[in-house]
C-alpha cells in the first residue's frame, strides 16, 4: 500500500470519526492479531526499505543469534500445553543457581506472549515470549495454602506448571484432585515453590501467593525469566540437546 494512500485511508477513518462522534458510542472492544508482511503490499517501496535498512541490521545483530533449538512448535493455551510445560520446567532448572530447592513451579500462561516454531530459537524469539520484566522468586506455602492456589488455577482453566503436578479439573473450573510427585497434599507440610514475581503479588487471580513466607525475589536485571529461558537454551545447545516438550497430563479436565 503506497503511503498517499494509507493517509488518505487514515483521514476518512477520522473523517468519520468526527462526524459520527454525537451519534455512536462504544459498547464493547475486541481485539485481534494482524500479520504485517509482505501479503499487504505486492510492490515494497525502495526508499522506505533503503531508510530502514541500517536499523533492521541493528536490530538483527542483536535479536538474530540462536540460542538453541526445539523439536516441535509450541503454542501456549489452557488447560496445558507444550510451552506452558516447558516453562515453568526452566523455573525448576534454574532454581538450582539460587540454592532452592523448589517442589513445583508456576508459570502464567498469560505471561507467555509469543510461539516457538520447530527449529533455530533466537534472541528476539525469547525475547517475544518473555517481554516483560519478570522475575524468577521462590516462596513457601503451607500445604492448605497449596490446595487454594490449585483451586485458582483450576478456576483460571489452568496455568502453566512444572513436572511433578497432576491435577484434574471441571469445565467449571473446580478442583477435582491435585499430587506432588504423586502424593496428596498435607495441610501442614511447607511446600517450596518456584514461580515469577508478577505472582507472588497475588496476580492473575492467584492470591494465595500472597499468604507465602521465606521469599526470595532477586530484582538484578539478570533475573528475568527471559535470560533464565536463554541460559536455558543455550545450555542445552552446548550438550548438543533438541529442547522438547510434550503435553502429559499435568492439568486434565474431567469429561
Amino acid at each position: 500500500m503506497k503511503k498517499t494512500t494509507i493517509l488518505a485511508v487514515i483521514a476518512m477513518m477520522l473523517m468519520t470519526m468526527t462526524a459520527c462522534r454525537h451519534h455512536y458510542e462504544v459498547v464493547g472492544v475486541e481485539r485481534s492479531r494482524i500479520l504485517i508482511d509482505s501479503h499487504w503490499d505486492a510492490t515494497s517501496d525502495a526508499e522506505v526499505a533503503a531508510f530502514l535498512a541500517p536499523y533492521k541490521h541493528d536490530v538483527d545483530s542483536v535479536l538474530g543469534p540462536i540460542v538453541g533449538h526445539v523439536a516441535r512448535n509450541m503454542t501456549p493455551y489452557r488447560p496445558e500445553s507444550a510451552l506452558s510445560n516447558l516453562l515453568p520446567d526452566i523455573l525448576m532448572w534454574a532454581a538450582k543457581n539460587y540454592n532452592e530447592e523448589p517442589v513445583f513451579a508456576v508459570y502464567n500462561v498469560g505471561g507467555i506472549r509469543a510461539d516457538l516454531t520447530r527449529g533455530t530459537v533466537t534472541y528476539g524469539d525469547v525475547l517475544d515470549i518473555a517481554p516483560f520484566e519478570n522475575k524468577i522468586a521462590f516462596t513457601t506455602l503451607k500445604g492448605a495454602e497449596v490446595l487454594e492456589l490449585f483451586q485458582q488455577i483450576a478456576k483460571r482453566g489452568g496455568e502453566g506448571v512444572s513436572s511433578a503436578v497432576r491435577m484434574v479439573i471441571t469445565k467449571n473450573g473446580e478442583l477435582v484432585s491435585v499430587t506432588l510427585n504423586g502424593e496428596e497434599i498435607d495441610p501442614q507440610k511447607d511446600y517450596r515453590i518456584a514461580t515469577i514475581d508478577y505472582l507472588l503479588g497475588g496476580n492473575d487471580q492467584m492470591s494465595a501467593f500472597t499468604k507465602g513466607h521465606d521469599v526470595n525475589s532477586p530484582q538484578e536485571a539478570s533475573n528475568n525469566t527471559r535470560f533464565i529461558i536463554m541460559d536455558y537454551f543455550r545450555t542445552m545447545e552446548k550438550a548438543g540437546i533438541v529442547v522438547d516438550s510434550k503435553i502429559e497430563g499435568r492439568v486434565v479436565i474431567k469429561e
